[in-house]
């Protein structure tokens, strides 16, 4: 065999090794606790994913100003649970990352979700832009301009690994929503899951519904966050215009460990 042949197969099945390895350690570890004894530090990594010259301008106009309600929301959730931290999370602007994610694919199986994980970590691993202290959560932001709609894009958030991806509008008008989307795969990294319908993306009741004895039930005035949406009529729901309309509910505050099982819900 050719020497440059076989340093080509060796190369090959080096990085093999070293891809199978990192799929193992993906599969096989651990999602990160979080005790709440100490504030989860979040960075925010704006993404202009659509290249456009507008998006680009909007990028540059954030700052961690723009995200402050993200805090806010926690720290009025968590009071509501009686946290004994004021401020549980805390958010930070990290520098924009010109390189897009891998894409996430559709219904895919087990082999292809576990394959874009890795890539998903490479990817991260390579681009991240932050430079400061560590952070615990890492929610990578997609913008779009307001014109170009986001199609089949799909909003994810990852507990192995504490990753976060969101896809949003460049517009102040809509960054509400976006931090909206944000809380909602942020707490997805924390371990809470979705509350609501994968078909119709109605909320699911009682679990994703702000106020489930609210009587009469209809309508809605809030969204519960991890049910994404307010449920307005039995067949009309929409997204809140910020988190100022959200709640934690009591089945997410015991699962992202806010609340004990047994523990009576606050009042609301």
């Amino acid at each position: 065999m050719h020497r440059s042949t076989l340093f080509g197969w060796l190369r090959l099945a080096l990085l093999l090794v070293l891809l199978a390895i990192l799929a193992l350690y993906v599969l096989l570890s651990s999602p990160r606790s979080v005790d709440w004894h100490e504030p989860v530090q979040v960075r925010i990594y704006p993404i202009n994913a659509d290249q456009r010259l507008s998006t680009s301008r909007y990028i540059a106009s954030l700052t961690t100003e723009s995200f402050r309600d993200i805090e806010r929301f926690f720290a009025r959730e968590g009071a509501r649970y009686q946290l004994a931290l004021s401020n549980p999370v805390q958010v930070a602007l990290a520098p924009p990352i010109t390189a897009l994610p891998p894409v996430v694919p559709q219904q895919p199986s087990i082999v292809e979700a576990l394959w874009w994980a890795v890539r998903m970590r490479l990817w991260v691993w390579r681009y991240d832009s932050w430079s400061g202290s560590d952070s615990d959560v890492r929610i990578f932001m997609s913008f779009y301009d307001p014109d170009n709609p986001l199609g089949s894009q799909h909003s994810l958030g990852l507990q192995k690994g504490m990753i976060g991806l969101v896809n949003g509008y460049a517009g102040s008008e809509r960054q509400g929503i976006n931090n909206f989307v944000a809380a909602h795969e942020l707490l997805h990294t924390l371990g809470a899951s979705d509350k609501y319908d994968m078909q119709s993306g109605k909320p699911l009741w009682p679990d994703g519904f702000a106020d489930p004895v609210q009587a009469p039930l209809f309508p809605q005035q809030r969204a519960e966050v991890m049910g994404g949406r307010v449920q307005v009529t039995p067949g009309w729901s929409l997204l809140p215009p910020s988190l100022d309309h959200a709640v934690v509910g009591a089945a997410t505050a015991i699962e992202i460990g806010w609340l004990a099982a047994k523990e009576d819900t606050p009042d609301r």
